[in-house]
């Protein structure tokens, strides 16, 4: 019995992501006691749009939660841009058409992929680091989206836009294409070479490359996989609000670290926490709404993600380091 109380003890001292679980708790019953005292939704609506619009960020956070796994300084900020053009291409691939749907989806997965390769070669070849790197390509991007779209709204497919409200009893049938996704990303990492060989090179890519890693291969490939989540993320959201929009990814820049760092995701790489994404994913999203409950500016809210941001990062490391 001692030795399964310490076995338990210790796997929930190295759970990672049971803080941001904890913090999600807190600030659900702080919103709800709030709401009910203002006369806003109760705990069922509150925990519903909380799903749908937190499913969002946690199928852009699963790839930038790959790419800062791979090692330190690693960052993928051409997200937002992807987002942006994917949304406008895939909208105006469907044109409105339920018949071109798939092909619609894949153009969006395509572009994102695509920048994910520009990605690597500015890192690999041209010696960029990545945060330059991917910014200075999504400004590219961007500039791309602003010249295909210029500023034409196309409606989704009706069957998309009806599939992306759609409930299975209070869940956002979506969210559970997501959890389903998210399964899929755990078995990536645990049960594949991939996993093992990102874990490696998060911990030490010099030892990694002895160990007969192909570290090139699996750098390109988790560069290519967060521009895919991306630009289906980007499909998606121009169909959850009726139309694409070169601004829809703007709040995923800071959102997607905040996520993987809150959700226990080491920002020194080599350690990937799954289960905290959807934790810290929820986490921010309920605590945008209390702030804005209360009356919060939207710069007060971005100052107060830093510092979570800060003060995550210092504990979870400093307790790595410990």
């Amino acid at each position: 019995m001692n030795t399964v109380y310490r076995v338990m003890r210790g796997n929930l001292r190295n759970s990672y992501w049971l803080s941001a679980w904890i913090a999600t708790v807190l600030v659900l019953i702080a919103t709800a006691l709030f709401n009910a005292g203002k006369g806003g939704p109760n705990l069922g609506p509150l925990l519903t749009t909380a799903l749908s619009f937190s499913t969002f960020t946690v199928l852009v956070s699963l790839g930038q939660m790959l790419v800062i796994t791979s090692g330190p300084g690693n960052i993928d900020l051409s997200i937002p841009s992807v987002i942006a053009l994917s949304g406008a291409l895939s909208m105006s691939v469907m044109n409105g058409s339920n018949g071109l749907i798939l092909l619609g989806i894949a153009v969006a997965l395509l572009s994102g992929a695509i920048v994910g390769v520009v990605n690597f070669l500015l890192i690999r070849f041209m010696r960029i680091p990545p945060i330059i790197a991917t910014l200075s390509s999504s400004l590219i991007v961007l500039s791309c989206a602003i010249a295909y779209g210029r500023g034409m709204r196309t409606p989704p497919p009706s069957l998309l836009a009806h599939m992306m409200v759609a409930r299975f009893a209070c869940l956002p049938v979506f969210s559970i294409f997501a959890i389903v996704l998210t399964l899929l990303v755990w078995l990536l990492l645990t049960r594949t070479l991939y996993g093992r060989a990102l874990s490696a090179l998060g911990q030490n890519r010099n030892a990694a490359r002895l160990a007969g890693v192909k570290t090139d291969f699996h750098v390109l490939l988790t560069y290519v996989i967060c521009g895919a989540l991306a630009g289906l993320t980007g499909c998606l959201i121009a169909t959850f609000a009726g139309g694409n929009s070169l601004d829809q990814g703007n709040e995923y820049l800071l959102l997607t670290v905040a996520v993987v760092v809150i959700g226990g995701t080491s920002v020194a790489g080599g350690r990937a926490s799954l289960g905290g994404i959807w934790g810290a994913a929820l986490f921010m999203f309920l605590l945008v709404a209390l702030l804005n409950s209360a009356g919060a500016s939207a710069g007060l809210r971005t100052v107060l993600t830093g510092i979570i941001i800060v003060i995550v990062v210092a504990l979870t490391e400093g307790r790595k380091t410990r």
